[in-house]
């Protein structure tokens, strides 16, 4: 056999025989790739997305999408062959499986996870909708969860409505920690709430409630530090109660980072006109409760996924603009907002033709 011929077979042998290990060889990494996209102001498998009731309504037209990343499960496991495959791959994104599964969580914890957080995305986006059409929203600082074993299992319940610590009001959830810790671990502190049976009560027959009690609980050291910090093992949070019905019906989707879109579409929805004068618009970030926008993982799967469905412009979180600039998809203006406001003005610029002064997302 000439020399020639024998080195390319065994070039040929070789590269085989690394293509078939590629197959077998399974690496510590996960992908991310664009996922759909869904219309807030339209339906989603055959209902409204947004459903309102108790308000008048209005039809709005053009489109304000919310965008999706798809991931591979905790448990699959990526072979190297399907690692180099998403590396070269233009719109996927290989990532280390700990980015996306943090502390070996499972794809039932990292479900759960993210039920919870689009959950409360949704009430948020309620809020800061409804706040920027002036319109009230009862709020109140609850009890969200409490740990098990904790010295406050079986003395306060998820639900109850923290009046007071200490006999100091509470105006929000953020203060209620950092009343607990003025004490030192061991010492007593006193819970003032309305518990959450009145509160439920209260709030079907339409009235405020007014029963409270006074709960002494001993505090303990917290685990998760190296300081001596009082702890009572609860999570504080906020409940809120709407002068009339939002419904939010989208399943299999999880996380928080359509806050930003559904706010919008919300607002959309109860204002005459269209916010978008019937322009493509979609859009990412987090929301909170006074209409701050937060960035979100996955954004350049976002933005192709976005393009791919026709959209013109894309609203982006202002701590993501440089990592979307990066690689802009053709034909997509990405439009920085840090605010639901700031969402506000550039819709008002698109409708109006203004694009010229769209504040555009840049590299640096």
């Amino acid at each position: 056999m000439p020399r020639r011929t024998a080195t390319m077979l065994a070039s040929t042998l070789m590269l085989i025989a690394l293509l078939c290990a590629g197959v077998f060889i399974n690496v510590p990494y996960s992908e991310m790739s664009p996922g759909p996209t869904v219309n807030t102001l339209g339906e989603h498998d055959g209902e409204p997305v947004l459903q309102i009731s108790g308000r008048k309504t209005y039809q709005a037209d053009g489109h304000l999408n919310m965008t999706t990343v798809r991931v591979t499960s905790a448990d699959y496991k990526m072979n190297l062959v399907e690692a180099v495959y998403g590396w070269l791959a233009h719109d996927n994104k290989v990532v280390p499986h700990d980015t996306l599964y943090p502390d070996g969580k499972t794809e039932e914890q990292s479900t759960q996870e993210n039920a919870e957080e689009f959950s409360q995305s949704q009430e948020s986006a309620k809020v800061a909708a409804l706040k920027e059409r002036n319109i009230p929203v009862k709020s109140w600082t609850i009890v969200s969860s409490v740990l098990k074993d904790s010295p406050a299992e079986g003395k306060l319940h998820a639900g109850d409505v923290i009046k007071a610590v200490d006999g100091t009001q509470v105006k929000a959830y953020g203060e209620v920690a950092k009343l607990v810790t003025k004490h030192k671990p061991g010492e007593k502190v006193v819970f003032t709430v309305v518990p959450a049976k009145e509160q439920a009560a209260a709030e079907k027959e339409k009235r405020t409630a007014t029963k409270t009690e006074d709960i002494t609980i001993t505090t303990t050291k917290s685990d998760d530090d190296r300081e001596e910090r009082a702890i009572v093992g609860i999570a504080a949070g906020t409940d809120h109660t709407f002068p009339f019905t939002i419904d939010i019906k989208l399943a299999d989707v999880g996380g928080p980072s359509a806050g930003l879109m559904f706010a919008l579409g919300i607002v959309d929805k109860i204002t005459p006109g269209d916010l978008t004068g019937g322009k493509f618009v979609a859009g990412t970030g987090t929301i909170d409760d006074n209409g701050k926008v937060g960035p979100i993982g996955g954004i350049e799967m976002k933005t192709v996924g976005a393009r791919d469905q026709g959209a013109q412009y894309f609203l982006t979180p202002k701590d993501n603009c440089a990592a979307a600039a990066r690689d802009i998809p053709d034909g997509l203006t990405l439009v920085k907002v840090d605010t639901l406001d700031d969402a506000m003005k550039a819709l008002g610029d698109i409708r109006g033709g203004n694009t010229g002064d769209l504040p555009q997302c840049t590299k640096s």
